[in-house]
């Protein structure tokens, strides 16, 4: 089994908010296990796959996972380095006014459809504020609780969000190109590179990958990038060694991208979460 190290960073009943760190000593898929509540699970870092069934979910951070209480899954780390996620469990019956009912199954409990949906740049920069908020001793318990609700709210919105329909096909086509991008988010891949790992041509995957996340390969992987900085700039005293790390060609490519996708710098993100 993979090693755990879990962090409550809030818990008041009406939400609890935990940070999860995974070493990823996984590689195959795990014993099956459960939860005893329904999780909203925000990975942040490195990248895993849930198996529920026959159905595989590659979770990284444009992605919201739902653990449904009681539901058997699997997890493997195909992807050397585990991952490390923000954990939410909300009190079931304003879960149940959060979210949209046609991602709700039919009955009395709360359990969602499908394993995933894609979030938006806010809602990422959203996961980012609340675990250094809380982390730091930042946030005081009135604001994380409105922090949390609100990334919630904004993760199951019908606009701002982004559930996969796709054949099956299709969809591990495209988990596979994810798998690939994660193996190394700092690489400047070329299409054709990725297009060879997983065994089809350029053209088919750009198709592909466009018709089931409804966005660009490159978008996409430049997202995942901006995530990682996101999760980073919390460590970086210097955004410019930050940015070429993650393989930006300067500090203003780094600066103008970031800015463009959640609307500020750098510089001001970094500023919003130090202590007041």
């Amino acid at each position: 089994m993979s090693q755990f190290t879990v962090q409550t960073l809030l818990d008041t009943g009406t939400v609890r908010v935990r940070d999860v760190l995974c070493s990823g000593e996984c590689r195959h898929k795990s014993e099956e296990e459960c939860t005893a509540a329904t999780h909203l699970v925000f990975p942040y870092r490195g990248v895993f796959v849930r198996h529920v069934g026959r159905n595989d979910a590659v979770a990284e951070a444009n992605q919201l996972l739902f653990f449904n209480n009681a539901e058997g899954y699997r997890i493997s780390h195909p992807v050397e380095g585990g991952d490390s996620c923000l954990d939410l469990v909300v009190e079931e019956a304003l879960l149940q006014e959060l979210t949209p009912k046609e991602q709700l199954r039919s009955g009395s409990a709360v359990a969602f459809r499908r394993q995933r949906r894609r979030i938006d740049p806010r809602a990422q920069a959203l996961v980012a504020v609340l675990r250094h908020s809380l982390s730091r001793n930042i946030a005081e318990t009135l604001e994380a609780e409105t922090l949390a609700l609100t990334l919630v709210r904004r993760s199951l919105g019908e606009r701002t969000s982004h559930a996969a329909g796709a054949s099956a096909g299709r969809q591990k086509l495209v988990d596979r190109a994810k798998l690939v991008l994660s193996s190394d988010l700092s690489r400047r891949w070329t299409l054709a590179e990725i297009a060879a790992e997983v065994g089809v041509s350029p053209v088919y995957l750009t198709q592909v990958f466009q018709q089931v996340e409804a966005m660009p390969l490159y978008r996409y992987h430049l997202r995942l990038r901006l995530a990682r900085a996101l999760d980073l700039l919390g460590r970086y005293d210097n955004l410019t060694t930050l940015g070429l790390d993650l393989g930006f060609s300067s500090h203003s490519h780094f600066s103008s991208a970031f800015r463009q996708v959640y609307g500020r710098t750098p510089a001001e993100f970094q500023r919003s979460i130090k202590p007041r």
